[in-house]
């Protein structure tokens, strides 16, 4: 199972940009000269988005007729050896539609995962950001690994609905043995496919490929709104460029300070207290709930239906049946929006009945796999952006003495999460860090927002993330709310605070408290 979280006329010179861009490596002529630095964005319509990206058609025009548009911006492989060749990084702008005289400049999202299409995934928000769109350009992209930006593959569709049907917490030593296989197995088709970019998937990476977008975008400064991962790339970005920093907004904010086990172990908890908040909320409803009498009844239910899945999977979507680490996909993915908690009722309901169609659907959300059997490669590129960055190497023993604690934070989403931590074994790259360096003196102020129910990104790493981005750079806005992330609940409160600094340049005072 993927991890669920961690689901967007420069003034300086060319002399003056490459020592920034390229950290050390300005002595390389070809980027000033034809390469990367330059080169024009030559933006054309969209065309209908890959496989790879999530497909789907074409974006639709905004509401006002402005069309999307689409561009592909040459980086360097490796940021470190310009020379060894270029990959194609793709992305996606709608152009501001307020008076020119007031433009701010350009506004780039990045939607997390790591592993998210921004190329699709800006579209499908852009009527939220009709506000943001009167004083910036919307622009997004497919980072570095992702949808049609050197993106990773892996196993093929029918291998990888294999891959998701296995049993992702094993109890026994076969079940063991069959997921490190499995494990085994993804990683060999990632370096047979894509071993010529896994090297070259860090976030640090994508960090320079964000300050080269923002010198072709023609801004002094990069606007950015980073989400979920988002923010962890944001805050490399600002600890690398931190006199590039415009306005910036962190939303759903990942904790700097965590190495992958402890990132884990605090995303059990997190998922934990989602689902006592979903279980209470459904019981306190006037028509009752029908999947338990209490909030420990409803947790204890599925619990008995995940032992029974274990044993004999539900019919869903033949094929396929709903196995036990599919279930608790769909019950994971369901708990990343409060709007999705009756369709987890509904989808518990009919599987207590005996109908594992709808905690399928959910699932298939989840892993991103659409209604005619196609993956994107979100799964391939978390893995490979993840094990890029983690330079932690699990082993089945650290996982057996981890679990107890695993168990004892989250009984539902313990195991799944503890075997997680053993993605990147075999890995045919090293990774690069424990934790990711997002201290940035000079930076700022960047707006951070944490949702104090949020299962993937738990509140607590949003003040950790100030902390690290180092004083005077990170103002905290606290949302209490459900959910991941809090700007696309559309609670007025949070929202018109984004608005009024995005647009305004006006700073909440620290601790600013919207519910």
């Amino acid at each position: 199972m993927p991890n669920p979280s961690r689901i967007r006329a420069t003034a300086l010179t060319v002399a003056a940009l490459l020592p920034v861009l390229l950290t050390g490596c300005a002595r390389d002529p070809g980027l000033a000269h034809g390469g990367p630095l330059g080169q024009r964005l030559d933006w054309k319509d969209c065309p209908v988005p890959s496989v790879a990206q999530g497909d789907g058609g074409a974006p639709s025009p905004l509401p006002d007729g402005t069309r999307w548009q689409c561009a592909t911006m040459k980086a360097p492989l490796d940021w470190d050896d310009p020379r060894s060749g270029t990959i194609d990084i793709a992305l996606i702008r709608a152009k501001a539609s307020g008076d020119p005289s007031r433009r701010i400049g350009s506004l780039v999202f990045n939607y997390g995962g790591p592993g998210e299409s921004g190329v699709t995934a800006l579209p499908s928000f852009g009527q939220d950001y009709a506000a943001l769109r009167t004083r910036y350009d919307l622009v997004s992209f497919d980072p570095r690994g992702v949808g049609r930006s050197a993106g990773v593959t892996c196993l093929n569709d029918q291998r990888l609905d294999a891959f998701f049907q296995l049993d992702a917490m094993p109890r026994t030593a076969d079940a063991q043995h069959a997921f490190l296989d499995s494990t085994k197995r993804f990683n060999k088709a990632c370096r047979l496919h894509s071993g010529r970019v896994l090297p070259y998937l860090r976030t640090t990476d994508t960090a320079r490929d964000m300050d080269l977008m923002r010198h072709l975008l023609g801004d002094r400064k990069l606007h950015y709104f980073g989400v979920s991962y988002g923010t962890e790339l944001g805050g490399v970005y600002a600890h690398l460029f931190p006199r590039n920093v415009g306005r910036a907004v962190f939303d759903a904010v990942v904790d700097p300070t965590l190495t992958p086990e402890q990132a884990a172990l605090a995303q059990a908890g997190g998922f934990q207290l989602a689902f006592g908040n979903y279980a209470r909320d459904c019981v306190a409803k006037s028509a009752g709930c029908p999947i338990g009498s209490t909030a420990k009844d409803v947790e204890n239910r599925l619990v008995g239906l995940l032992n029974h899945l274990d044993r004999e999977p539900l019919p869903a979507l033949p094929p396929r049946r709903l196995t036990r680490t599919a279930a608790l996909d769909g019950v994971l993915e369901a708990l990343y929006s409060k709007k999705s908690w009756p369709s987890l009722t509904e989808a518990l309901r009919r599987a207590y009945a005996g109908d594992g169609r709808p905690l399928m659907l959910l699932a298939d959300s989840m892993n991103e796999r659409d209604e005619k059997g196609r993956y994107s490669n979100d799964t391939a590129a978390e893995v490979a952006i993840n094990c890029a960055d983690d330079k932690p190497r699990y082993t089945p023993a650290d996982v057996k003495a981890k679990l107890p604690r695993f168990r004892a934070v989250s009984p539902l989403f313990g195991d799944s999460l503890a075997w997680n931590l053993i993605s990147c074994a075999d890995w045919p790259t090293r990774g690069a860090v424990y934790r990711p360096d997002v201290h940035a003196p000079g930076a700022g102020p960047i707006l951070l927002i944490g949702n104090t129910g949020d299962p993937a990104t738990p509140y607590d790493g949003t003040r950790r993330m100030v902390n690290a981005l180092g004083k005077g750079v990170g103002v905290e806005l606290t949302y209490k709310g459900q959910g991941h992330g809090a700007y696309y609940t559309k609670n007025t409160c949070v929202r018109d605070t984004v608005h009024s600094y995005l647009l305004d340049g006006k700073v909440p005072a620290p601790g600013t408290v919207c519910s």
